[in-house]
């Protein structure tokens, strides 16, 4: 069974990481790869491969920084300002670009034009839809780690329970019985950010 981020200690994490400790950090990055993947996620736009890029320049500036610790807040939280600040200079590098460059072809205008286009007519829709997301991937990262990692391989991978009892090293009954408290954790969690 993989352990979550309720189950770490903060600090003594910490202390293996800058020990060097191999089993240590692969411990760190299968706990906080997602999550800051779905918190980069709902502050770029929904683009996938940033938001990836945003998580592993996360990773690395946060292992980078380790000494700068002090363990006065969860690790996870220290990382998430890490991961804003990641995010913020990415958006002035951008718009530095767009300034200097404004021939450069932006990778992503082709589908930011026919987004447009689509949802041109009901603008309004669009809004909505933006707002839902932004809550749900609120409402995701406020969960506990095991819920949303299971709620993240059900409903974002696509996985069947066998596969997430597998990966959780439970029975199908145990990870279907984690997924129910999930979903209920995450309408109760929704309902409250709504």
């Amino acid at each position: 069974m993989t352990a979550s981020r309720d189950d770490v200690d903060d600090r003594s994490l910490v202390r293996r990481l800058r020990a060097g400790e191999e089993q240590a950090f692969e411990e760190f990055f299968a706990l906080y790869f997602q999550p800051l993947y779905r918190f980069a996620l709902s502050r770029v736009d929904r683009r996938t491969e940033l938001a990836r890029d945003m998580a592993q320049a996360t990773i690395c500036k946060a292992l980078e920084k380790l000494h700068l610790y002090r363990g006065e807040a969860q690790l996870f939280t220290w990382m998430c300002a890490i991961c804003r600040f990641e995010i913020s200079a990415y958006r002035k590098s951008e718009r530095r670009d767009a300034a200097g460059e404004s021939s450069r072809f932006d990778p992503h205008a082709e589908e930011t034009m026919a987004r447009l286009a689509t949802d041109a007519d009901d603008p309004e829709r669009e809004l909505l839809r933006g707002e839902v997301s932004r809550l749900v991937h609120q409402t995701v990262d406020e969960l506990p780690p095991r819920y949303a990692q299971a709620l993240s391989w059900k409903y974002t991978d696509g996985l069947p329970v066998s596969e997430i009892a597998r990966r959780l090293g439970s029975s199908a009954k145990a990870a279907e019985s984690l997924l129910t408290r999930a979903r209920d954790a995450f309408r109760t969690r929704y309902s409250r950010n709504a």
